[in-house]
């Protein structure tokens, strides 16, 4: 692979200080630790570059060798490859283990580095807006106009799915977002089927007042946690689900063939990347795994 200023290999402890610790104070810094007989590492390498490449110096790239570089892998704890860590104002804030598709990279950069925004229409800024702050009927009511007049118009197509959904419009919203094709909003349409799949599971669970008296009785009751937070889930109680969920994948994360985390997942592609609550939740799942 070509290096590039933005682009470079660590040779030492020293080196590392220098241009990952003293430049994540400026510029946030993605270690690659790699080795050569990994293969999914070698994968992995050209697609970081392109991201890298793509933020134009908004982002750099550290390549730690692990079979040369024993000393910083030891000091990090790495042990699987390949793994792959964000450094910002010296500290590591963010990361995974495995290969990862480019969605789910870009998804885990977007909260720490920003690309220049895209320019939306005042009516579709208006509409996000406006569901944001939980009045969905208006915003419903805005997205309908801006579609009367461009029904090709994914990101209103998207968002006025969830509209729907959240009056309980589960068969249309899915007729909606059936009718999105392509990957360009890839990450927002599956926000908006992880926000139908939260309200069609909780449909078939018990009821709330029901879950929580189970564990009023046994606050480890695995079953009844996974269940509310499903139904907080629908209800638009997002920190509660997900601190519900943190603390059962911290207890049991193997439960139900490792479902906790990936609901969690689920939430913060529902939320998106750049919710606070998504940025405090991605990083305390990280130091869980790690």
């Amino acid at each position: 692979m070509s290096q590039t200023p933005h682009i470079f290999e660590i040779n030492g402890v020293q080196s590392f200080q220098q241009l990952v610790i003293d430049n994540s104070f400026h510029t946030p810094v993605l270690v690659d630790f790699w080795a050569e007989w990994c293969a999914p590492c070698k994968a992995l390498m050209p697609l970081l570059a392109k991201i890298t490449e793509e933020y134009g110096g908004a982002l750099l790239l550290a390549k730690v060798n692990c079979d040369v570089e024993q000393d910083i892998v030891a000091s990090f704890g790495v042990r699987s490859l390949p793994t792959v860590v964000l450094f910002k104002d010296g500290q590591p804030v963010d990361g995974f283990a495995g290969a990862q598709p480019e969605s789910a990279i870009r998804a885990m950069l977007e909260p720490h580095v920003q690309l220049p925004a895209t320019p939306e229409g005042d009516l579709f800024e208006s509409a996000q807006a406006l569901y944001a702050e939980g009045h969905f009927a208006e915003a419903e009511n805005q997205l309908k106009a801006l579609l009367g007049e461009d029904n090709s118009h994914l990101q209103a197509l998207i968002l006025y799915a969830r509209c729907l959904a959240e009056r309980g419009e589960i068969g249309e919203a899915e007729a909606v977002l059936g009718a999105v094709q392509g990957d360009e909003h890839k990450q927002a349409l599956a926000g908006a089927r992880a926000q139908l799949t939260f309200l069609r599971e909780a449909g078939q669970l018990p009821d709330t007042a029901d879950l929580k008296a189970r564990l009023a009785q046994n606050p480890d009751d695995d079953e009844a946690t996974y269940q509310l937070a499903i139904q907080q889930l629908a209800r638009g109680q997002h920190e509660a689900a997900l601190e519900a969920l943190l603390k059962l994948f911290i207890r049991n994360r193997n439960y139900a063939d490792g479902q906790p985390h990936k609901t969690l997942l689920q939430v913060f592609e529902l939320l998106g990347t750049a919710h606070p609550l998504v940025t405090t939740y991605r990083r305390r799942l990280y130091q869980a795994i790690y």
